[in-house]
């Protein structure tokens, strides 16, 4: 059994979900938002997320983990203020020795609804589905679950690429080549 968890980033709601993966079954954990107060300043914000990432880290132990890829959209502002939301999250999750899987928004919804131009509600509808949920998540929990998902199916042959040293490839992580412009050792992990 392996323990995913999922990272939708957001400055005012990151949302996180957690899936088990045994054999080809995917069992749900938990899910949820990690929410921060837009009267506080920024890296109070980026303080709150990386804090909550690490205690779901230390509360439910997951031995993975996927985040959202985010691209730039019409508000640069926004765009680099969800970025620093995103850096907080990984610095958390890589902190704690976690390998990381990075997966696009159009990977995701291509793993978990089979279009890669799917609405959200179709999203929260199929996580709902192939986790036996009785109601449809929020939907950052659901973007969140559906990152797991995707990460499980190991990236639907998408090459997810984890953290320094680690490739995820058929939903497995391996090492990765070593190329001379990749100096840093891998990352140590925890036996299972």
């Amino acid at each position: 059994m392996v323990r995913i968890l999922g990272i939708d980033p957001g400055l005012r709601c990151t949302g996180f979900g957690l899936i088990d993966k045994q054999g080809s079954q995917l069992i749900y954990v938990s899910s949820g938002c990690i929410r921060t107060d837009e009267k506080t300043t920024l890296p109070e914000r980026l303080a709150v997320i990386y804090r909550g990432i690490r205690e779901i880290v230390e509360t439910y132990a997951p031995q993975q983990a996927a985040v959202e890829k985010v691209f730039v959209n019409v508000n640069p502002q926004s765009t680099l203020l969800l970025g620093q939301a995103r850096g907080a999250a990984i610095t958390a999750l890589v902190s704690t020795d976690l390998p990381v899987g990075e997966y696009t928004a159009l990977q995701v919804k291509q793993a978990v609804v089979g279009n890669g131009k799917a609405a959200k509600e179709q999203v929260q509808h199929m996580v709902r589905r192939l986790l036996s949920l009785p109601g449809d998540p929020s939907p950052d929990a659901a973007d969140a679950l559906a990152c797991a998902i995707a990460h499980a199916h190991g990236g639907q042959g998408l090459g997810g690429i984890a953290t320094v040293g680690l490739r995820v490839r058929g939903g497995r992580l391996m090492e990765a080549p070593r190329t001379a412009a990749s100096t840093s050792p891998p990352i140590a992990r925890k036996k299972t």
